[in-house]
């Protein structure tokens, strides 16, 4: 480690779903950003195995939903693609992204990763963005949608689709990091 490196996800788990068809840079990216800032990354999924991406990038899960509590993690990653469609039929996974919301810890969801924070019932009067594919069930589960590359309400971050993962992996960062400044100096 050099001078310069400044991990600010030291110590901090994060947890990113994957499923079927998943939006492979909504994935791999937030993946190594995470990994970059030092935050161990366990992607979890339906079952153990390899999903491959629409674009035919694959990843391993390494636990499945059900080996999981969302007091392992400190964030969770929604990306989206087809997967979240196909994790909404899930009431395992359904409910965990339920519960992860309710604990205040950071929730990120990308393009059609909101599907699933509709199927959790989580979106009334939250500020969010999605893929324009699916503004209108983020309204009618009664989300304030707003097309903006990046929105962050209380602890949610939400973006559009790839080209905004910039901006989105910032703000995730940010976030996560400033829950960890804040457990150092003694803050809960």
């Amino acid at each position: 480690m050099t001078a310069f490196t400044r991990m600010i996800l030291a110590g901090k788990r994060a947890c990113i779903l994957a499923g079927p068809d998943y939006e492979d840079l909504e994935l791999h990216y937030p993946l190594l950003r995470l990994v970059e800032e030092g935050a161990e990354v366990v992607v979890v999924g339906p079952s153990r195995g390899e999903y491959r991406g629409k674009h035919g990038l694959t990843v391993q899960t390494e636990r499945t939903i059900g080996e999981c509590s969302v007091d392992d993690f400190d964030l969770l990653v929604i990306p989206g693609g087809w997967a979240p469609d196909r994790l909404r039929r899930n009431q395992e996974v359904v409910s965990f992204v339920q519960n992860f919301c309710m604990t205040g810890k950071p929730v990120a969801a990308i393009c059609h990763g909101a599907q699933l924070l509709i199927s959790a019932k989580v979106l009334k009067g939250v500020r969010l963005t999605c893929a324009p594919a699916i503004k209108d069930d983020v309204i009618n589960a009664g989300g304030i949608y707003e097309d903006r590359e990046v929105v962050v309400d209380g602890n949610l971050i939400t973006s559009r689709y790839p080209p905004d993962l910039p901006h989105f992996c910032r703000a995730l960062i940010s976030l996560a990091g400033r829950a960890t400044i804040g457990e150092r100096a003694g803050v809960k």
